[in-house]
């Protein structure tokens, strides 16, 4: 991307799979192994190159950047059968708050968006099966009265990539419907 733009000043690292058990007893060490390679490895190696190229360009005289990381409201929560996934997103929100603290120094701000439940294609159709008992268990409880969409979560990521958010970093923005409010 540097080498055919000639400069990176956002990147927004946006990956996270899960894999599901019965219990965290039962939890298959491969399937834990594969869920963390993507979701803090993945997110890792994508946010070092990032701090690498933005650290580079500062001390040639060009500061600033963002970097912006996807979480979970399961860094709050505990999810039965999610260990995995919480513990990903838990690991990857320390590590924003790391580069917030280092990255400071050369006008580079990081970042967390961490979603509610927002129903992607990864759920299956919007009408399917998965989505209606999503809306079903979750609309109810949540003050908005409704899961979130894709198009809820493009605004945040474009404003923490974007000089509107300059003085924010090492945050986590939460983009819930505010689910995390209720009582």
């Amino acid at each position: 991307v540097a080498g055919h733009f000639g400069r990176i000043d956002s990147v927004f690292a946006n990956a996270g799979v899960g894999g599901g058990a019965k219990s965290f007893a039962e939890f298959p060490t491969e399937t834990y192994r594969r869920v963390l390679s993507v979701n803090l490895d993945g997110v890792f190696f994508t946010l070092r190159e990032a701090a690498r190229h933005m650290k580079a360009r500062a001390e040639a005289g060009e500061p600033g950047g963002s970097i912006v990381a996807c979480g979970s409201l399961s860094m709050y929560q505990g999810l039965p059968g999610k260990a995995e996934y919480a513990g990903s997103k838990s690991a990857i929100g320390a590590v924003i708050r790391s580069l917030s603290a280092e990255m400071g120094q050369y006008g580079v701000r990081a970042n967390v968006v961490a979603p509610g439940l927002i129903l992607t294609p990864m759920m299956g159709p919007a009408d399917g099966p998965a989505a209606q008992y999503l809306n079903g268990q979750y609309a109810p409880i949540t003050p908005m009265r409704r899961v979130g969409a894709v198009e809820d979560f493009e605004g945040i990521g474009a404003f923490l990539c974007s000089d509107a958010s300059s003085f924010i970093s090492g945050e986590t923005i939460n983009v819930d419907g505010g689910y995390m409010i209720r009582g």
